[in-house]
């Protein structure tokens, strides 16, 4: 009874095995035939091709540059402060108003100082009259000449009485030296002001602005792959690096003398904070001394036209080095990677077809819309601009009509 048990059972477990590879070698074949006629599918498809457009590295002449924190100063700017103590009369400073020269701002109580000069006008006007009618006697002899002396003496005593007054006056009517905005102040008729207090500021209404800014004595040498635009998002303070590349050719540069290298009517170019289109100023002093301190030495720029407000933090690039030939490209033909920096070229291969073929490059300084490349690209190659996101390694692609092409 047993035995017959165990009998039905493995021929149980043998039909199953059957079944089971019978449906996994169907499938097998199944798969098979199915990957054979993807393929077959595929070798009958064309390749695909991906549309971009191009540009060519061309030459334009370069000048490395190094990257300073300026400060923007107007060309007149001064703190109004009183003179002389009083009790304030009159104000007319508004906050933000422009005035003339001239224009009566603080009048300090004059009070007194009116009293006194009628005084001293009376005084001068009887010393005047005294001193005629002696020089009239002395011409009879009836007095001797050291009493005419002393009336002459005495009338010129009594106008300078009448200037000094009329200094103290003027000192205590407060009027703007130049043309000028008026800065925020808390002054008010009836207040007290001690000599020496402080009103508010002018700044100097004019078509341009002064800016300030630090170089420094020597140029480390720095990598050649920093490029302006890693300063604008870097935002660093004070002295920042340079981008600057020995020959444009790839390499660091050695140390190099920036403040002696620079002269009044160059060119600088000013980035404020809030925008990044550069400003042009030209450098109109550099200072005769370098700080023993901090190694730098003060230049000055002036800015003609529309100007960043008095006080503003800026950026200035300041050229360093000569004018040397670098090859430029679209900031959009530069890809950034983990790898490094590289760019597609597109050139023809054997068989006529137009591919893509990723290349490494060195990338130096921003141009505006284009970038400089230090190592990698020779003049006339065309790369890929528009669409280079979307390549891989010898793609084919669609190219229009090279923009640029001589």
């Amino acid at each position: 009874m047993r035995s017959r048990i165990l009998g039905e059972t493995g021929r149980g477990s043998a039909i199953l095995l059957a079944v089971v590879l019978t449906i996994g070698a169907a499938l097998a074949v199944w798969k098979t035939a199915s990957a054979r006629a993807t393929a077959a599918a595929a070798a009958h498809q064309p390749e695909p091709i991906e549309a971009i457009t191009t540009a060519v590295a061309r030459t334009e002449q370069h000048r490395a540059t190094t990257t300073s924190i300026g400060t923007v100063l107007a060309l007149r700017s001064i703190t109004l402060r009183t003179e002389l103590s009083g009790t304030v009369h009159e104000v007319a400073l508004v906050p933000g108003r422009i005035v003339d020269s001239g224009t009566v701002l603080v009048a300090l109580d004059i009070s007194v100082e009116n009293a006194d000069l009628q005084a001293q006008e009376a005084q001068a006007t009887l010393a005047v009259t005294s001193l005629a009618r002696l020089e009239r006697l002395r011409q009879h002899g009836a007095v001797s000449e050291e009493e005419v002396d002393h009336a002459r003496a005495e009338r010129d005593v009594a106008r300078a009485q009448i200037a000094r007054t009329q200094a103290i006056i003027a000192k205590k009517t407060i009027r703007a030296p130049f043309r000028a905005r008026v800065g925020i102040a808390d002054v008010h008729p009836g207040q007290y002001l001690n000599e020496g207090t402080q009103l508010t500021t002018l700044q100097g209404i004019d078509g341009a602005a002064h800016v300030d800014f630090a170089v420094a004595q020597q140029v480390a040498a720095e990598p050649a792959d920093r490029s302006r635009r890693d300063f604008i998002k870097a935002g660093a303070a004070g002295l920042a690096g340079t981008t600057i590349a020995a020959g444009l050719a790839g390499t660091s540069i050695a140390a190099g003398q920036v403040a002696a290298g620079l002269r009044a009517g160059e060119p600088v170019q000013v980035v404020t904070t809030a925008d990044s289109t550069p400003i042009t100023a030209r450098i109109v002093a550099v200072d005769a001394r370098v700080d023993p301190v901090t190694r730098t030495t003060t230049v000055r720029a002036t800015i003609v036209g529309a100007a960043p407000a008095p006080g503003s933090s800026v950026r200035v690039f300041v050229p360093t080095g000569p004018t040397v030939a670098a090859i430029v490209i679209p900031v959009s033909a530069l890809r950034r990677g983990p790898s490094g920096d590289h760019v597609f070229v597109v050139a023809p291969d054997e068989s006529g077809k137009i591919r893509a073929h990723d290349r490494p490059v060195h990338a130096g300084a921003m141009l505006g819309d284009e970038i400089v490349i230090l190592d990698g690209l020779t003049t006339g190659e065309q790369v890929a601009a528009s669409g280079s996101f979307k390549l891989r390694e010898a793609v084919q692609v669609a190219v229009p009509a090279p923009k640029g092409a001589q």
